[in-house]
């Protein structure tokens, strides 16, 4: 389930706001309130990659530039492997603290019908297959803006995450996905709720 970081990442690459521009980031992520149900589960795919890179090799970036890699050539490929959620979906509620400060949560709906810049889920290669931005849907929480989405859950979805102290208790435990956007380091926690909607 997506993460607080995560988040502020894929809204900022919508707005088109650079990596550098550490303090609107912070201020976003500041200001997320979020739950997240998994529809449909999916299966963990682990990709095996491979890449033979020379001094003069380009990339693309998602800012649209491309990227090379500096030094001297070398024989050996850059291996690693990625896990993916193959066939997942997650649906994501969010509101805002503060909601009259720029950016709204207008704003936010429309940066993702027409982004600035492609938007990823985590990763380059990974695409939405849909818009992103569903609609609006009007809770007292954020628990019960996921249980409006129940109708959606397939077998073998349903684990859900909201703020703790927004909606049922749930298993409350520590969450590391905030990112000091200063820094540029993932530091901090925060407490939320998870739990399994039928």
């Amino acid at each position: 389930l997506p993460a607080a970081s995560a988040l502020t990442g894929l809204l900022a690459n919508a707005f088109g706001w650079h990596w550098r521009e550490r303090d609107r980031h912070q201020a976003l992520q500041d200001r997320l309130v979020h739950g997240a149900l998994a529809t449909r589960a999916g299966r963990v795919l682990t990709d095996s990659q491979n890449a033979q890179l020379e001094k003069s090799d380009k990339g693309w970036t998602t800012a649209g530039l491309p990227e090379g890699r500096g030094g001297d050539s070398y024989g050996a490929p850059h291996r690693r492997s990625r896990d993916y959620i193959a066939d997942g979906e997650v649906r994501v509620v969010l509101r805002l603290a503060d909601p009259d400060a720029a950016p709204t949560l207008d704003d936010i709906a429309r940066a993702l019908d027409q982004p600035a810049r492609p938007l990823v889920i985590g990763r380059k290669p990974c695409l939405p297959s849909a818009p992103l931005n569903a609609g609006w849907i009007e809770a007292a929480c954020a628990l019960d803006a996921l249980k409006t989405l129940a109708h959606l859950i397939e077998p073998g979805g349903g684990a859900a995450i909201w703020p703790e102290g927004e909606g049922d208790a749930g298993r409350i435990e520590a969450r590391a996905d905030l990112r000091d956007w200063q820094s540029g380091v993932h530091a901090g926690a925060r407490r939320i709720a998870r739990g399994t909607l039928a």
